[in-house]
């Protein structure tokens, strides 16, 4: 029995990985849409079409509960997915909700009125869809009031981390934190918000100095899951653990096994 976690290429390796150490006994099938990555670049209805023919791929594999591990699928396609309408028995969900929990500290099922929170100067790294879309300060919104989100959209730095630069990736993030100081220069918290950045958390952290809680979403995330799944047992699904791709499944499969230093083997999806 698997549990799917989808994102456009390897970010979503980063959840997986948290989700594996949290709940050893829970199988996963991982999809990486590499031959259309970045999404962070696509307009929102490519984003939808790409996210919702994954979603459903993995469906019918036998992977009733999905994860999008990708901030850009969550924030573009999420919502339309579930008011269109999911099929009986099977579930997708998004990595904002388990984000917004730890920033807000109240639990998603609380639906009392947005209140004042500690964190008042949030920095939000995210893909330029995921800037655009504003489904984060949506979202934060409706449980937090008083809260100012600047965003800045990090442009190239998953490129890079798909390509295996580093080097570029570290320069980027360096650039992207310098212009997000410019217009908020004391955040209080960052989010880094796409599932690649934990690849890039120390280098975040060193360029927003260490008075600034970084938030990443992996462990975020992974707990949720092992309470979700531990209130909707039923929804571990069936069919077959491992890797997937639409991409090239051996140059996938070197870069997974370069990020999480173990081999990962990807399949042609």
């Amino acid at each position: 029995m698997a549990v799917g976690i989808f994102d456009s290429g390897l970010g979503g390796l980063t959840v997986l990985n948290s989700a594996q150490t949290r709940l050893p006994e829970v199988d996963f099938l991982y999809y990486a849409d590499s031959a259309h990555a970045p999404y962070g670049v696509r307009d929102a209805e490519d984003i939808y079409n790409l996210t919702r023919n994954a979603v459903q791929d993995l469906w019918s594999r036998g992977c009733d509960l999905v994860i999008l591990a990708c901030n850009t699928a969550s924030a573009a396609a999420l919502r339309r997915m579930q008011e269109e309408g999911v099929p009986q028995g099977k579930r997708v969900l998004g990595v904002f909700v388990p984000l917004i929990e730890a920033l807000t500290e109240r639990q998603w099922g609380d639906n009392s009125p947005p209140r004042e929170v500690a964190v008042k100067h949030v920095a939000l790294f995210a893909t330029p869809a995921t800037v655009a879309s504003r489904a984060f300060q949506r979202e934060l919104a409706f449980r937090a009031i008083g809260v100012d989100v600047e965003a800045q959209a990090c442009g190239g730095v998953v490129d890079a981390i798909e390509d295996g630069d580093m080097i570029l990736a570290e320069a980027l993030v360096r650039s992207h934190v310098d212009a997000l100081k410019r217009k908020m220069p004391q955040p209080q918290a960052a989010i880094l918000g796409c599932t690649h950045y934990p690849l890039m958390a120390e280098a975040f952290q060193a360029a927003l100095g260490p008075d600034v809680q970084v938030f990443s979403q992996g462990d975020l995330v992974a707990e949720s899951l092992a309470d979700y799944l531990q209130r909707h047992p039923d929804m571990l699904g069936g069919g077959e653990a491992g890797y997937l791709t639409t991409g090239n499944p051996q140059k996938v499969s070197d870069r997974a096994t370069q990020f999480l230093r173990r081999q990962i083997t990807f399949k042609a999806a």
